[in-house]
């Protein structure tokens, strides 16, 4: 028998933690005397132990090696635990090396460029929603506002319920920018169910993946955060995939002071 203190040396595990793992029954002495309280383990019991440093140095939390134990002489058992922690630690491992990305072409922007990082770029993912939508050729960009106005006489009846959080966007379909007769179209989250107008088609759209800078102010930097958009999608391995769109936070409806507004300007994207 060997008392806490020589366990401790052979197994490499400190005293405190071997009464922690006593307390928790995770790797009890084989005899603890009455009178002194001394624990004593049996050599046996330094394999036991040796498990539970190879378990917890794979990541394993003390519960689970606990529950690991109870059918490590399983090989079948023990190789499903050690699958789904591999799966685990693979996807810990996907996840720092996507941010020592972010962090490194963050890094190299600033060297190249100062103001680079006036426009933060990130991922997100827009869930699926329910729209009022109209797509329309228009005589240009600016005159987006007649689509809104559509929109709202078309809708004035319908006693029409915005979501939350609320989304209205405008979807750019064009393959590239065009001079005249753009292809818009604009959605506004909402809730319920509804008939379509003349106009106005309520549907389902499905989920996206997209960067997207926030910027706040009027429309004339919005060649410069396209651009910043774009760069970062570049950099970071990832590739466009479809309309690029932008989601009015404040918009000219809500405030006629161009400072006031506040605009996402987003790319759907894949991983390459």
């Amino acid at each position: 028998m060997l008392k806490i203190g020589d366990f401790s040396k052979l197994s490499r595990i400190s005293i405190r933690m071997l009464r922690h793992y006593d307390e928790i029954g995770l790797l009890v002495p084989k005899s603890t005397d009455s009178f002194t309280s001394y624990r004593y383990y049996s050599e046996e019991q330094l394999y036991i132990a040796n498990r539970i440093t190879e378990l917890k140095n794979m990541g394993f939390s003390l519960a689970t090696i606990g529950e690991i134990l109870k059918n490590y002489d399983n090989p079948m058992a023990l190789a499903e635990y050690l699958s789904v922690k591999r799966a685990e630690v693979k996807a810990e491992s996907e996840e720092v090396n996507r941010r020592l990305l972010l962090l490194d072409t963050a890094i190299e922007r600033l060297r190249k460029d100062d103001k680079a990082m006036n426009y933060n770029v990130t991922i997100k993912t827009l869930q699926e929603r329910y729209v009022a939508s109209i797509r329309q050729i228009i005589p240009s960009y600016e005159q987006e506002g007649i689509l809104w106005e559509m929109m709202m006489r078309e809708t004035a009846g319908l006693n029409m319920q915005v979501a939350d959080p609320s989304y209205g966007m405008a979807i750019f379909h064009d393959e590239g920018y065009k001079e005249s007769d753009v292809d818009v179209e604009i959605q506004m989250s909402v809730k319920g169910s509804y008939e379509n107008t003349d106009h106005v088609v309520f549907k389902v759209v499905p989920a996206v993946e997209f960067a997207s800078a926030i910027f706040k102010g009027s429309y004339e930097q919005l060649t410069s955060v396209h651009r910043a958009v774009a760069k970062w999608i570049r950099d970071n391995g990832y590739e466009f995939n479809g309309a690029m769109f932008c989601i009015y936070h404040v918009s000219p409806a809500e405030t006629q002071n161009p400072n006031e507004l506040v605009t996402e300007v987003c790319y759907p994207v894949r991983k390459k």
